[in-house]
Parts: C-alpha cells; structure tokens; sequence
C-alpha cells in the first residue's frame, strides 16, 4: 500500500471512529509507530486532522472549519459523482441559487451550456469560475468576505437573498444529521445559508458521506427543507434511510 493510500484509510478511519490511535494504526498497516506518526503529520497538515497524544482526532469532530483550499481536494471523486447527479435537477430554464463549498462549486463545473440560467451566488469563486460562460447570468450578492470560504455574509448578503426568489437552491453543509438537520460552524454563514434555503422553490442538498452525522455549532435547515439530499454510496444504509422518513429524497451516486 503506498504512503498516500494509506493516508487515505487512516482518514476515513477516524471519520468514521472519531479518532485513531497510533499503535492500533501500525498494527493494521504492519508498519512502524514513526510512519504513523508521519503520517498523521502530513494529514494534519492537509488540514483534516489534528494530532492528539497518542493518535490524531478528524478536524470536524473539533467543530474546527476547514479552509475552501482544504476542502477541495479531499474526496473528489465523491464530489464530482455528486456534482454530475445534482444536473439533474436543474431547470430547462429560469434561475438558480449555488450555496458557497466546495461541492457546490465542483458541480457549478458541471453547468450545461445549452440552457440560459440565472445563478445567485454569495460565493466568490463560483460567480469567477463562471464568468466566461455565456448562457448564464451570474448575479453575485455582495456582503463581508470571509477568507476560510469566500463566502459574502452579514446583512448586505442577508438583504439580497430576502428579496430573492428561485427555482432551485444547491446547497452545501459542514454537517448533516437526523437529530440536528444541516449545520456549520460560523453563525454569519448560518444565517445566509438559511436565507438561501428560504429563497428557493425547491432545495437541494448535496453532502458527501463525511458530512453525515456530524453537527457543528449553528443550524441552519431542517430536513423537512431538504427537497432532495445526493451523497455518495459510502454513507451508511440505515442513516440514509432515517434522513428519508425525517423529509427529503436521499440519492446515492
């Protein structure tokens, strides 16, 4: 298994444990406790993890935001799965709302281009990324940039999407969860994400498997809001189908 491979595992290991343990680790690898630990270090330099005394504990369990750099490159296979199955729920015509993540902005790469669109961002790098596509208006909603996400928040942002109406609002979250309903960190962005599932005609979340089960400090949506969830194939059955009975269609790509 090479180095990255097995970066790879110990990520979703302590995803899924919540922390991982360096001894444990070498002796499912069959390697020495140091290559471990350098392992960790490079994940935790990708800014996914972040080493503990003995082990390391994934960066969402620490209700810790992960920079928009961070964020895409790490499960983009999954992400481009889920941005190619979000097409399908795009209009023929009329206007859209893009959530700012790192999600939403794989699958703003995904546009067609043989349909006029209108799409309101509050995300900076989406609103640039499609700037030389012709078919699509891009209405960017202005507001306080926040660096992490290149995000606008506060209450120009606020002001703009409450005078906003679409046909269907792609959203992003930090974590999604039955007890919790879908939540992020940062209250700013709370409060605009809220505003932009409250502007749309219909919802449409799309989450990697990592985002599930997991709750962060503020929330924003309930899963009644959620017309439709699309995640990856690696989120467990039986939290795919708890989602489903608490209000959206769950599609696995």
């Amino acid at each position: 298994m090479y180095a990255e491979e097995r970066q790879q595992v110990i990520l979703e290991r302590a995803r899924s444990r919540g922390r991982v343990d360096v001894t444990a680790l070498a002796d499912e690898f069959k390697v020495t406790t140091e290559t471990i630990r350098r392992d960790l270090t490079t994940l935790e330099r990708h800014g996914v993890l972040r080493r503990v005394h003995g082990g390391a504990i994934p960066l969402e369990r620490l209700g810790l935001e992960p920079a928009l750099s961070t964020r895409e490159v790490v499960m983009t296979e999954e992400k481009t799965r889920i941005a190619k199955a979000a097409v399908t729920e795009l209009p023929n015509e009329g206007s859209i709302l893009l959530d700012a993540g790192s999600t939403t902005a794989r699958f703003a790469d995904e546009l067609p281009t043989d349909r006029e669109l209108t799409v309101v961002t509050h995300s900076v790098n989406i609103a640039l990324n499609l700037t030389a596509r012709p078919n699509l208006t891009i209405m960017l909603v202005g507001g306080r940039l926040r660096s992490r996400t290149l995000a606008t928040v506060d209450s120009w942002a606020l002001q703009a999407l409450q005078s906003t109406f679409v046909d269907v609002a792609f959203i992003a979250t930090n974590g999604v969860s039955v007890e919790r309903g879908l939540t992020t960190p940062d209250t700013a962005e709370a409060m605009i994400k809220r505003a932009a599932v409250a502007s749309a005609r219909r919802c449409v979340l799309l989450a990697d498997h990592t985002k599930v089960g997991n709750d962060y400090f503020a929330r924003f949506a309930e899963l009644r809001d959620i017309d439709t969830f699309i995640t990856d194939t690696e989120v467990d059955s039986a939290t795919a189908a708890e989602i489903a009975s608490a209000g959206p269609r769950v599609v696995t790509v």
